[in-house]
């Protein structure tokens, strides 16, 4: 139980306990567990990265750098977006900003773009770190669902534009989307920074999973439909791409008129990243579009088999996601799936983060992150299947 201090920030301790993180501290190192709860895979990441970190390291590469990031680092990226994105805004090192994570890029946009009161909009279901971020920022966080129709997550620009108000400041879009693969179309994207637009709001872009993405090459961009003077700030990691979660170092893309701002609020939380990290990064970013290639078909395989092995019980509700790592998935009957998550990995061992982490929309479903070997996909599939026909 937890017990609340009184003099402690009312803020700090109003932030919720992890729905997600629940469930794994709760099953976390059993035997013949099938851990698919957080949005990691099974590979380590691969050696020609490791390799340049541990060499910077072994060179002495462990004092205070710049705060922004090294601008090696920051070039390599701008080099990343003239690969993938060769169509869009030309960027430079000056709209580049190295993090401590993908998930201090979302903390530190919320900063820069909502004040206490103020309001920032997102899509629900959704990965739940980000809408506390914005609460314990002292904005509040306010949900628009997405609609769920014959097993597809769809947005309606019209729920989204009456969700405005005048103390909103900013829309936060992940796309593809955690937990529900929803991904943009370009006219989405459109409707959506017609709306910023209009009324004078920021877009924080989580574009995290834009190269998980199984119809194309990358998903749908702002970057596809933005102009230079858009106000439009880009969240991104090393985690899922490169297989780096533990790394926990990630960039911002953002307009070169904040630069200062991004870097006084790196500064003052953890005033930078590890060199030898960063190190690291480059070698990611510079050598690994074969493996992130590779990745990406093991991810469509894996989403393959548990989909296909689910859906053929005619007792789940979903469909192959366009993108992103996770099935979202509701099984007959299943209401109240926080309990049921603890059912499942009670009986099959198998881990997954119920929907009631994800916040309005998400009680009924249960998600289920596919990055894994095929041959581990299988053995989930053909558990949770059997638990599911007896259920």
């Amino acid at each position: 139980m937890t017990i609340i201090r009184p003099d402690i920030s009312a803020r700090a301790a109003s932030a919720p306990r992890s729905g997600i993180g629940e469930i794994v501290t709760y099953a976390r190192g059993r035997d013949n567990l099938m851990p698919l709860w957080i949005g990691e895979g099974d590979l380590a990441t691969p050696d020609f990265i490791n390799r340049v970190a541990s060499e910077a390291l072994l060179a002495g590469e462990t004092f205070y750098t710049w705060t922004q990031g090294i601008p090696e680092l920051r070039q390599a990226i701008v080099r990343y977006y003239e690969r993938h994105y060769s169509d869009t805004p030309k960027l430079s090192v000056d709209n580049i900003y190295v993090t401590g994570s993908g998930m201090q890029s979302i903390v530190l946009a919320m900063q820069v773009v909502a004040s206490p009161g103020d309001e920032v909009i997102y899509l629900s279901p959704a990965w739940p770190n980000a809408a506390r971020a914005g609460d314990v920022s002292g904005a509040k966080a306010v949900p628009v669902e997405l609609g769920f129709t014959d097993g597809r997550w769809v947005l309606d620009a019209e729920r989204l534009a009456a969700a405005i108000t005048p103390k909103t400041k900013a829309l936060f879009i992940n796309t593809p989307s955690n937990p529900t693969g929803w991904t943009a179309t370009k006219e989405d994207l459109k409707a959506i920074l017609d709306l910023a637009r209009k009324h004078g709001l920021w877009i924080v872009a989580d574009e995290i999973y834009g190269l998980y993405y199984f119809e194309a090459n990358r998903a749908p961009s702002f970057m596809d439909v933005m102009e230079p003077e858009d106000r439009i700030i880009f969240a991104n990691s090393f985690s899922k791409n490169w297989c780096m979660t533990g790394w926990r170092v990630g960039w911002m893309v953002a307009p070169a008129e904040i630069g200062q701002t991004l870097t006084n609020l790196i500064q003052y939380s953890t005033s930078g990243v590890a060199q030898f990290m960063q190190k690291g990064a480059i070698a990611a970013l510079d050598q690994g579009d074969d493996f992130i290639r590779t990745n990406i078909e093991r991810a469509r395989t894996s989403r393959d088999i548990l989909c296909d092995a689910l859906i053929a019980t005619n007792r789940v509700e979903t469909r192959k996601p366009e993108g992103a790592l996770y099935a979202f998935l509701k099984i007959d009957g299943v209401e109240d799936s926080r309990a049921e998550a603890f059912r499942i990995v009670d009986e099959t061992g198998v881990g997954m983060a119920p929907g009631t982490a994800f916040g309005p929309g998400g009680a009924p479903f249960m998600r289920a992150c596919f990055l894994r070997d095929p041959r581990q996909i299988e053995d989930a599939a053909r558990r949770l299947s059997d638990y599911i026909r007896r259920r």
